[in-house]
This record gives structure tokens, sequence and C-alpha cells, in this order.
């Protein structure tokens, strides 16, 4: 079935069923996306670094750029 034949089929579906073929889309993309990020699971909890409380990565940049501008 071509995109313009189905077109055609859904212009005469209710509102309801519409809706519902819309959410089997939305569903059938979603699971597709999903399967892109394969290495992370859905409802899994995983760690990541932030830079809130890296008071001595914040000393080291400061450090280099101190010593960036005496050199200059």
């Amino acid at each position: 079935m071509s995109a313009t034949d189905l077109f055609s089929t859904l212009r005469g579906l209710s509102r309801e069923d519409k809706l519902k073929v819309m959410e089997f889309l939305s569903r059938e993309l979603e699971t597709e996306e999903t399967q892109d990020i394969a290495p992370l699971q859905a409802g899994a909890t995983y760690h990541i670094w932030s830079p809130f409380n890296s008071h001595g990565a914040a000393q080291v940049l400061a450090d280099l750029l101190e010593t960036s501008e005496q050199n200059d």
C-alpha cells in the first residue's frame, strides 16, 4: 500500500481511530529511536559527572589560567 492510499484510508477514519493511529505511530517511532541508543536501557539509572562541587578541578583551571597570563 502506498502512502497516498494510506492517507486516503486514514481520512475516512473516525477521530478516535485517527488518535489510535497517531499513538501507534508515535510508539513505533519511539521504539526505533530507543534502538539507536542500544547501550542504554529504559528505566535504568546512570551516573554522570557534574562540575558541581568540583573545587579541585576549578583550582587546576585557575592555576592554568594564571600560568598562561604570566607567560603572555
